[in-house]
């Protein structure tokens, strides 16, 4: 019992030492963690434009299981959740992980019905682009 206690502890602390541990409350994970809560802003703010800044031109989010591949078919398919004065849902981020030195990014968290009531939970990979701006690459929600 005591030797597998000191592996445990062995592995925790090699866990720790990695850049991804590393990584999710650092700088990186809060410019990811702040993008993510300024997309969902323009859901709230009923922005169409501005959404679609955040999404990168080759982005493939999903429609259940079907893929929506490039910004136009997002475009297409997500216009209609910005009709109307107000918003259809909302999320905000509470799990933000970022890759090493900062390539890639995910980020999770809770969907919302107007209510407020948890409907369901979105999966975003963030892609930080040559000009330091991260935009979304893939989003599913499950």
């Amino acid at each position: 019992m005591r030797a597998r206690s000191i592996r445990v502890a062995i592995l925790c602390g090699l866990l720790a030492a990695t850049p991804a541990a590393a990584q999710f409350d650092g700088p990186e994970a809060e410019v990811v963690r702040a993008r993510e809560v300024a997309f969902a802003q323009t859901m709230a703010d009923r922005d169409f434009d501005a959404f679609l800044t955040f999404v990168h031109p080759d982005a493939v989010f999903f429609a259940g299981n079907v893929p929506l591949r490039g910004r136009d078919a997002v475009a297409d398919a997500w216009r209609p959740f910005f009709d109307g004065a107000t918003a259809p849902f909302s999320w905000s981020p509470d799990l933000v992980q970022v890759i090493g030195p900062g390539g890639l990014a995910l980020s999770s968290g809770p969907v919302m019905a107007p209510d407020g009531t948890a409907v369901s939970r979105f999966n975003s990979v963030w892609r930080k682009g040559e000009d330091g701006v991260w935009m979304v690459v893939f989003d599913k929600g499950s």
